[in-house]
């Protein structure tokens, strides 16, 4: 079956997010959290962040739930002023912890958070140029579990790679995270319904990009290379189902594009 469309994974697929990189953009939020929230310890503020960043993992994923980057900063902004953060096992108060920080001072963060990223990770004009090629036989769109819809948006815009995109589909716009089947059956449908095995996703998460593809019945290029140190959540790779590809660099799929 002929390739109709092709979806790409965003962080660590289209960009690679190492740990200096991500570190330097919270190290950045907070300190501007720091100064014009507080005045807070910058420390503080980072080890809160961290703290917070571990828990919502261990509660959302399992859900397959997106981590919430406004629900993070309220929690911080709480233990910065006052509030005792619950055991690690432990639930939040969610509507005590919103009463220590107002809407306009957690999208004010979010939006310098947003920023930062975009500033700190440079795209790889390589990308933009495979972009321009492929937009002329496929449509194209990204696929990505990302806390911030916008930032991806902010992101390809800033990149230039907008006018190549069909569609942008995020978890935090949908609800859930890949492998979710719900959240591939949202980017089949803004991709303009293609058949499930005319759609090709290129990712590098085992899990979420592999086996949550290939269940939506799709066909699967899977990104072997990775930074070795990124912080964003991984998955081991299992012999449960096959890609349909593997590559070693991006660079390397419109070769692999001529084996399917």
């Amino acid at each position: 079956m002929t390739i109709e469309a092709i979806t790409f994974d965003f962080g660590n697929t289209l960009v690679p997010v190492a740990g200096p990189g991500l570190r330097g953009v919270v190290a950045a939020t907070a300190d501007a959290m720091a100064v014009q929230l507080g005045p807070f310890d910058r420390e503080a503020v980072l080890h809160a962040w961290a703290e917070e960043r571990e828990r919502q993992f261990r509660e959302e994923v399992p859900e397959f739930r997106e981590v919430d980057l406004g629900q993070r900063i309220v929690r911080v902004l709480a233990r910065l002023r006052g509030m005792a953060a619950p055991l690690p096992d432990a639930r939040w108060d969610h509507a005590a912890a919103a009463r220590l920080s107002t809407p306009t001072e957690v999208d004010w963060a979010i939006e310098v958070y947003s920023r930062a990223f975009v500033d700190a990770l440079p795209p790889r004009p390589a990308v933009r140029e495979l972009l321009a090629r492929l937009a002329a036989g496929y449509r194209l769109g990204i696929l990505s579990n990302w806390p911030l819809a916008a930032t991806i948006d902010r992101y390809a815009e800033a990149a230039g790679w907008m006018p190549y995109l069909a569609a942008i589909t995020v978890s935090q716009r949908v609800g859930v995270i890949k492998p979710h089947p719900a959240i591939f059956a949202a980017a089949r449908a803004a991709l303009g319904g293609p058949a499930p095995e005319r759609i090709l996703h290129v990712g590098d998460d085992w899990v979420a990009d592999v086996v949550g593809g290939k269940a939506a019945g799709w066909r699967v290029a899977y990104l072997v290379a990775r930074p070795a140190d990124s912080p964003l959540p991984s998955s081991e790779r299992d012999d449960g189902v096959a890609p349909d590809v593997e590559l070693a660099s991006l660079d390397d799929l419109e070769r692999a594009l001529g084996t399917l």
